[in-house]
């Protein structure tokens, strides 16, 4: 994909979250675009940024090191979000990097991150991913545990966390459980959600989503991890 069909994807994406937005009594402005750059080179996320956009997810922390640090020297109001699995010893390293991480999925993660947290003074916000479909190879809490997980952060570990991620099933009608996100949601009182991809972000948004995480629809096919 060139230079001018990314920006050119962008736009159409922020126009049809606008439009779903509109469509579902919502205000645009509560639904962030966050473009999925992960296997995407910095020149390739370059032109997307020089267009306007501040809010890129990654889903692997050596990725993410590589290419941010440079891209962060020349727009530093990027706000980086870790969006894939996050492995326990990568916790240094998430926290120094990311502003917002999206999997918190199980106790030895949470403690890792209370401890860095604690070590840095930085606090990126949090949420827990959900397993909405209890997939045995996925990460995220099942759903008849996340009161009790969500509960050990706050008063285990001492984590404020601020929302909850799912990604459904490829084989299932994604609004089933993006209905039940939010329903765990709104019963603790948690105002994020992170839900919805390319194919399905229109969903996500009728059913309350805050954050869409959408990256083959403005970058094309992935590419091989690059820097």
């Amino acid at each position: 994909m060139s230079e001018n069909d990314a920006v050119e994807a962008l736009r159409e994406v922020r126009e049809a979250i606008r439009r779903a937005a509109s469509d579902y009594d919502r205000a645009p402005s509560g639904i962030t675009l966050v473009a999925v750059s992960k296997t995407f080179s910095r020149n390739a996320i370059e032109p997307v940024l020089a267009a306007g956009q501040r809010v890129f997810g990654e889903n692997y922390v050596q990725e993410a090191k590589a290419k941010w640090p440079e891209l962060r020297k020349r727009y530093p109001d990027v706000e980086l979000h870790m969006i894939g699995p996050l492995q326990s010893n990568k916790a240094k390293e998430a926290v120094e990097l990311f502003d917002v991480i999206h999997t918190l999925d199980r106790p030895s993660l949470a403690e890792a991150l209370a401890r860095e947290i604690a070590k840095q003074g930085r606090k990126p916000r949090l949420l827990v991913q959900v397993n909405t479909g209890e997939e045995p190879q996925k990460g995220g809490i099942a759903p008849g545990e996340v009161d009790a997980f969500l509960e050990a952060c706050r008063t285990k570990y001492g984590l404020e966390v601020e929302g909850l991620m799912c990604i459904p099933p490829a084989q299932d009608p994604p609004s089933p459980h993006f209905a039940l996100l939010n329903t765990i949601a709104k019963r603790h009182g948690l105002t994020v959600l992170s839900m919805g991809m390319s194919a399905d972000f229109d969903e996500a948004i009728q059913l309350g989503a805050t954050h869409v995480r959408v990256g083959s629809a403005i970058f094309g096919a992935r590419s091989k991890p690059a820097a």
